[in-house]
């Protein structure tokens, strides 16, 4: 018999993702939030709790879009208790995912440091 791989967290973690995926994007629009994308969903062991890892486009608006999502986090957790076959939702805590905010930050200081490389040798081939 094969080997279980896929775990239900991870199954219900995904299907978390898709169906809140939807719901931000409603809200967002419906809302007039920033705009924000889920970009993971960790589910416990246990199925009560469910970390909904969001990103914003806006990084400086993240704030604001944070403090609404957690306003709303019980109406997504009554739409998802609609939608997906669950006999309990999990509850629903929001956090932003930084790491896209870190990895411009990270290029944009390597392009520069390139930026830096580069021009003391053009220099020295124009003379």
């Amino acid at each position: 018999m094969p080997s279980r791989d896929f775990k239900r967290t991870d199954r219900v973690g995904a299907e978390l993702r898709r169906e809140l995926g939807l719901l931000v994007h409603a809200a967002v629009r419906d809302h007039g939030l920033p705009s924000v994308s889920v970009s993971d969903v960790e589910v416990t062991r246990d199925l009560d709790w469910a970390t909904v890892w969001v990103t914003a486009l806006q990084p400086e608006r993240s704030a604001e879009a944070m403090k609404a999502l957690k306003e709303l986090a019980v109406e997504f957790r009554r739409s998802l208790s609609r939608s997906m076959r669950l006999r309990r939702v999990p509850e629903l805590r929001f956090k932003y995912d930084d790491s896209v905010d870190k990895g411009e930050r990270i290029d944009s200081l390597l392009r520069q440091d390139g930026a830096r490389a580069v021009a003391p040798d053009e220099e020295s081939t124009e003379d």
